[in-house]
């Protein structure tokens, strides 16, 4: 016999949907139209990217579950600068981490990893859901819109670096054969306007097949 306080199971199908949701119907990218600038600034090559992906999804994750621990304790007026406190926290400990461990990758990222604090991705879901959730759901939440975040990123660095640079990861996968033949890389993909254009492939696409997320 179930009781009224009976204890939700940690993957439920709920929180399930909290992880799948943000890879394809309710997409921040494609969906949502936010992180738009990081997804055009660091996929030119897929190992950036990666680690871009991997560094936002640990801030979202973690900044969604502190913030929701501490959401009834929380003045409603200073609200969004313990928000920005939490990420910008999150966000030296992550850059921190990528100097001493992959310091080359680092060094690309540049000042993108500092403007993860500014990403809409997690202020939107601090905002919207971490506020008014247990930690639990508000991590699965981070997780997977991190995660959703991610996806395009890394789509758009194999895809640029691919073809803009003949490349996967770094290591050259054209056979020398092709440029016997007269292929050449195309270095227009390796420029940010190539990046906006996928995106807008991949929006194109995904609306496409699903007509619900287009508005009237």
């Amino acid at each position: 016999m179930s009781t009224k306080h009976e204890k939700e199971p940690l993957f439920s199908a709920r929180n399930r949907k909290l992880i799948s949701n943000p890879l394809g119907m309710e997409n921040p990218i494609t969906v949502q139209v936010l992180g738009i600038c990081s997804a055009l600034a660091v996929t030119a090559k897929l190992k950036p990217a990666f680690v871009m992906a991997v560094s936002v999804t640990v801030v979202t994750m973690f900044s969604n579950l502190i913030i929701s621990a501490m959401r009834n304790s929380i003045p409603p007026r200073i609200r969004i600068i313990v928000q920005l406190v939490v990420i910008a926290s999150l966000v030296i400990v992550v850059d921190q981490v990528l100097k001493a461990y992959v310091y080359d990758v680092s060094r690309q990222l540049s000042v993108f990893v500092g403007l993860i604090i500014t990403n809409c991705i997690l202020m939107g879901r601090l905002e919207a859901f971490a506020m008014s959730n247990k930690p639990w759901p508000s991590f699965l939440d981070g997780l997977g819109n991190g995660l959703g975040y991610g996806l395009i990123l890394i789509i758009l660095g194999f895809t640029r670096e691919l073809f803009g640079s003949g490349a996967i990861w770094g290591y050259s996968i054209v056979p020398q054969a092709l440029f016997d033949f007269g292929y050449k890389n195309n270095g227009f993909f390796i420029l940010p306007p190539m990046a906006l254009i996928i995106v807008g492939i991949i929006i194109w696409i995904q609306r496409s097949r699903n007509p619900e997320l287009v508005e009237d």
